[in-house]
Parts: structure tokens; C-alpha cells; sequence
């Protein structure tokens, strides 16, 4: 082992692909882990660990997503379905040359500390040391279940095993939680079961994906470049919402309880056009379970054959102690730009990102800035340790201005624009003469 050099990447989805290429073109030796039989991810459907559904397109354009000096082809749409992202992830790979460094059906089961290394043992049995690690296997992989009183009858299942809208057929069917994906599946179901309803506890922006003829994340980065302060953008963009698209709350979605940008809004040019339809019906938060009866906290109340819990995940890393990472009882680790552990130079985490816009580029900023670091404390001492003292913060604001405080799932939330402007300080800092920015 060539010390200082070998790392450990976990998982070949976009985070991990990212964080290979860069790696690689940094001259840091790596070995990866993909427990799946091929790259992409959540993106290949046919893989026993994806909770993609054939319906699944991106909700950001291709544009604010691909990466870019990889873009997508002119041929591909606006809103590519799964099947182009995945073949997109593969050619990516091939082109790249990741494919021969990358031991796939090799799940990691845990990553322990050793010495000043790292233990990383996979399912087979086998243990290897690294000098570092950097996870990246995503954050959709543990589905979160809310706990109801009492017991529902009919079938019941989590968004993460929803695949084709054939389970709905004559069937009533009740969509828990209208985050996008509760909202793609709800419109799913309209064209199979006898009945659809939708609970939501609280209320959401709702952005067409078009806006004038633009896909939204580009007309919203084509506006964002007017410098606004937060409080305007915020003002000008919901009064634009309520002149191009319907008042949501004429179909029965409540009054959301946040600003627009506090939360990840709906992003949905269908869902309107259903509840205006009567197609779906929009239902308050669940109260309890009584047979196949559903009681919501309104008062009323439903019968149902499928109840879909499109509740999202809870953030873990299954294979690592949480004593590992700085978790200080939040409901994401607090670290420097959401890659850096704040004391150790030895883990990072890839790709532990949302945003309103940036995709997959954002991840190969950040797989260059450790990248930069790896070879600094290989080659560079004094900017190695200039960069230690940077990580233990305070971090950079990422917000933009924007609180992200009322939501639990926002904990890792950034705005695009701030946060590809800090990312590229970050990677200019490394290549700047130390003395200036240190």
C-alpha cells in the first residue's frame, strides 16, 4: 500500500462516479465498492437496491443537472427519463475509464476505525485498510415509516417499492405525503385505480416545469443572475407562480407554512390538472388506521384498498458507527461545505447534498476539493494544514438567505447559486499561492 494514497470510495452512483473521475485525474490511487452489478445507482431500476418506477423522470432539466464538460445530447429531452440517466451514468463511466477500478455486487457492511486508517469489511468476509473513505452510497436507502394508532387491513407499502402503476388497478388508493415523488405516483394511479386521494400535512409551493417556455431550474437561473436579495427573489418569483399556474389552494392544498425556497417545492406540471379534473383528491394528515377505514385529523374519513407511504428516508450510513461523524443529535452529520468532518482529514462524505438546481456537477466540485486535499497532505503540508484550520469552521453560509430551519429533511438543504460559488472558491483556494487566502 502506497501510504497516503489509497482510498476507499463506497458506492458508483453520481456521487461516486464523481468522486472516482476525480480521484483519478488527481493521481490518488482508490479501490470502489458497488454493491450492484453496474454503475448508476438508484437510477437503474433493474437493480434489486433501486426505489426507481418506470414513470420516474428528473424534476430538474437536464441542463441544471448533467454534468459540464459531460453534457447530455441535444437529442435528449428537457426531463430525460431513467432509463437515459442510466445509460448517461454508464457512458460517463465508460468514457472516463472507472469501470475497471470499480468491484461490483461488493456491499460494505462496516468501516471501522484502525490505527490511522480505516477497516473497511465487505459482506464476503473480506477486510481491507484504506487511508481514507469517502461514502458515497446516497441518502435514499432507509425508507421512513411513520407510526399511525392503529392497523390498516388493505395492502400497505413504502414509495421505495412502488414500480409500475399496475398494483393500483381497480383498486381505491390513498398516496401518504405529496413531496414529488407522493406526487408523480398519485398521477400514476389516476390512470388505473377506481379512486385516488392524496394526504398532506401541511402545504406546498407547486412549480410547473415549464415556466413561459423554460424549463423552471433555467428560467429560475436566468433570474437568479439579477443579484436579488433572498427576501425580493422570494416576493417577485411567488407572485409569478400565482400569474402563469392556479392557485393551489382552489383544489384543496392548504396555504403552505413556509416561504417559497424553504422547502423543496412540488415540481409538477400535472398534479393541478388532476385535482381540477377531480381525478385526485387532496385529503388532510392521517389520523388512524381502523380496518380498511383511514380517519384523517379533519374528521373525515375514507375507505382504501392501498395506502402508499411516499414519506421519504431517514438519513444513515448503515455500515458506519455514528460515533464516526460529528451527528451532534441532528438529523445530518454538521459538516464543512456537507463534505469535511470538521476534526478528522481522513472520511468524507460525497454527494450529501439538496438543492434547489446543480445536480451532478455540484458533486464533481466536490469530489475535486477532496480530491485537492488528498494530494495537499500528500504533497503540500502547509496548505494541508491551512485547510485543516479552514474545515473546523464556522463553515460559509450556503442558504443565500434562506431558512431552512422549519424542516426537519432540510438539514443538508443549500441554495444552488451560493453553494457553486463557494465550491469553486474553495477548488480556486487550493490552486492560489498560500499566503494570500490562508
Amino acid at each position: 500500500m502506497d501510504r497516503g494514497q489509497r482510498v476507499c470510495v463506497i458506492g458508483a452512483g453520481p456521487a461516486g462516479l464523481a468522486t472516482a473521475r476525480a480521484l483519478a485525474r488527481n493521481g490518488v490511487l482508490y479501490d470502489q465498492f458497488e454493491r450492484s452489478d453496474d454503475v448508476g445507482g438508484v437510477w437503474d431500476i433493474d437493480s434489486e437496491y433501486s426505489n426507481m418506477y418506470e414513470s420516474a423522470h428528473l424534476i430538474s432539466s437536464k441542463k441544471s443537472t448533467q454534468f459540464d464538460d459531460f453534457p447530455l445530447g441535444e437529442e435528449v429531452a428537457d426531463y430525460p427519463c431513467h432509463r437515459t440517466i442510466l445509460k448517461y451514468f454508464r457512458d460517463f463511466a465508460q468514457e472516463f475509464g472507472l469501470y475497471e477500478r470499480i468491484r461490483f455486487g461488493a456491499s460494505v457492511e462496516e468501516v471501522e476505525r484502525q490505527g490511522e486508517g480505516w477497516r473497511v469489511t465487505l459482506d464476503t468476509g473480506e477486510a481491507f485498510l484504506y487511508d481514507a473513505v469517502c461514502i458515497a452510497n446516497g441518502h435514499l436507502n432507509d425508507p421512513n415509516w411513520p407510526q399511525f394508532e392503529g392497523e390498516f387491513e388493505g395492502e400497505m407499502f413504502h414509495s421505495c417499492d412502488y414500480r409500475t402503476s399496475e398494483v393500483f388497478k381497480g383498486k381505491r388508493v390513498l398516496i401518504v405525503g405529496a413531496g414529488n415523488s407522493g406526487c408523480d405516483i398519485a398521477i400514476d394511479a389516476v390512470h388505473q385505480a377506481t379512486s385516488v386521494d392524496l394526504s398532506m400535512r401541511r402545504g406546498y409551493h407547486i412549480v410547473p416545469k415549464y415556466i413561459l417556455g423554460v424549463p423552471a431550474a433555467d428560467f429560475g437561473a436566468g433570474s437568479g443572475k439579477l443579484k436579488m436579495p433572498m427576501w425580493l427573489k422570494q416576493r417577485v418569483d411567488t407572485l409569478l407562480l400565482r400569474r402563469i399556474a392556479p392557485d393551489p389552494r382552489k383544489y384543496g392544498i392548504p396555504e403552505p407554512d413556509h416561504k417559497l425556497y424553504e422547502s423543496h417545492p412540488i415540481v409538477n406540471s400535472q398534479l393541478l390538472y388532476h385535482l381540477g379534473h377531480g381525478d385526485v383528491r387532496v385529503r388532510s394528515n392521517v389520523s388512524r388506521f381502523e380496518g380498511k377505514t383511514v380517519h384523517f385529523v379533519d374528521g373525515s374519513q375514507g375507505e382504501y384498498d392501498v395506502v402508499v407511504m411516499a414519506t421519504g428516508y431517514k438519513l444513515t450510513f448503515p455500515f458506519l458507527d455514528t460515533k464516526y461523524l460529528p451527528w451532534r443529535g441532528g438529523k445530518a452529520p454538521q459538516l464543512y461545505l456537507n463534505i469535511f468532518h470538521p476534526e478528522e482529514d481522513d472520511i468524507f462524505v460525497m454527494g450529501l447534498i439538496e438543492s434547489d438546481g446543480g445536480g451532478w456537477q455540484i458533486r464533481d466540485w466536490q469530489a475535486e476539493a477532496v480530491a485537492r486535499f488528498l494530494v495537499a497532505r500528500r504533497e503540500d503540508p502547509r496548505r494541508a494544514e491551512a485547510f485543516r484550520k479552514l474545515k473546523k469552521g464556522p463553515g460559509p453560509d450556503t442558504s443565500g438567505g434562506v431558512d431552512f430551519s422549519k424542516f426537519e429533511r432540510m438539514a443538508y438543504y443549500v441554495r444552488n447559486a451560493v453553494y457553486r460559488e463557494r465550491m469553486q472558491e474553495l477548488i480556486g483556494w487550493f490552486d492560489s499561492p498560500l499566503g494570500r487566502r490562508d
